[in-house]
């Protein structure tokens, strides 16, 4: 069986380098620039080649360090502060767009797959201009926008995945096109996708507007929910591949918005760089469907 390889890049703590894993891939190595999500990846990673600067990445150092001219995946959620509506979504005018360097990488090791990850933010802002770049390279794109809750978690954590594959693979991998049926594919899609978040942060925001009438706990226990309602508001929420559709049904009663958590902790060894990590953090359950799929595609082929 063919081993699947995977590069990763703005790593943070790994999430999606345990998604992969779970998949079937291994990861060759890590690129993180900051120093504490380093250390976490030091500790579960300890004989991985790593990079911190993403620029020092060259196919020349990358052969050097791994003796492998490419990978089958290069994943990356590269910074999404620029995208961010916790910043000021100054997209390419940020220091910290970093797109331009994870798409350099692509095109000096040509993998076979690119999974990109950020924050809905993107989609208005620098959606179409990933797309139009991996187009360009000879990838066909897929863009999918699903949340954390999808997969079972207790918050929503909304995330943009762009999944690309080589134009070339493509003919013979058409049943892997039929599969990836997402919110949008390819550039001339990605505004439709942006539309509909558009959409869906409209109908959540009523949401903030009922946080006196949320019991101690946050939750929404012991109101009457009208599911129907809610139901026939999220059509607009297509699924993931019949993976995911819409928000998880007990979700709708609980945690609609974050629970009364209390802000300060004495006491908690690097409290701060803790929470900064998993504020940041890809949650692995939600990349892994995307991974498996993938590992499934190259098998099949072999």
């Amino acid at each position: 069986m063919k081993q699947l390889t995977h590069l990763s890049l703005f790593s943070g703590i790994g999430g999606l380098d345990l998604a992969a894993e779970w998949a079937g891939f291994t990861t060759v190595g890590q690129c993180e620039w900051a120093g504490y999500p380093t250390k976490v990846l030091e500790k579960h990673w300890p004989d991985m080649e790593r990079w911190r600067d993403i620029r020092t990445l060259t196919k020349e150092s990358f052969y050097e360090r791994t003796r492998l001219h490419t990978v089958d995946v290069i994943s990356g959620g590269f910074p999404c502060q620029p995208f961010s509506v916790a910043g000021k979504q100054k997209g390419k005018g940020d220091d910290r767009y970093l797109w331009p360097e994870m798409l350099r990488v692509i095109r000096e090791l040509a993998p076979s797959w690119v999974v990109g990850e950020n924050v809905p933010g993107i989609l208005r802002i620098a959606g179409k201009t990933v797309c139009e770049d991996l187009e360009r390279e000879g990838y066909a794109v897929t863009v999918f926008n699903f949340e954390a809750a999808d997969v079972g978690a207790l918050h929503r954590r909304e995330r943009v995945f762009f999944v690309a594959n080589t134009e070339s693979r493509k003919s013979r991998k058409q049943e892997s096109r039929d599969g990836w049926e997402g919110i949008g594919r390819g550039s001339e899609k990605v505004i439709d996708v942006a539309d509909a978040e558009h959409k869906r942060q409209i109908s959540t925001e009523s949401t903030s507007r009922h946080r006196a009438e949320l019991s101690e706990d946050g939750s929404f226990r012991g109101q009457d929910i009208d599911r129907t309602r809610i139901k026939s508001e999220r059509q607009f929420e297509p699924g993931l591949g019949m993976l995911a559709d819409g928000l998880s049904y007990w979700l709708d009663g609980y945690w609609r918005v974050e629970p009364n958590i209390p802000r300060v902790a004495t006491g908690v060894k690097n409290r701060v760089d803790r929470l900064k990590c998993l504020g940041n953090a890809v949650v692995p359950q939600q990349a892994y469907p995307i991974f498996k799929a993938i590992a499934e595609i190259e098998r099949s082929a072999e």
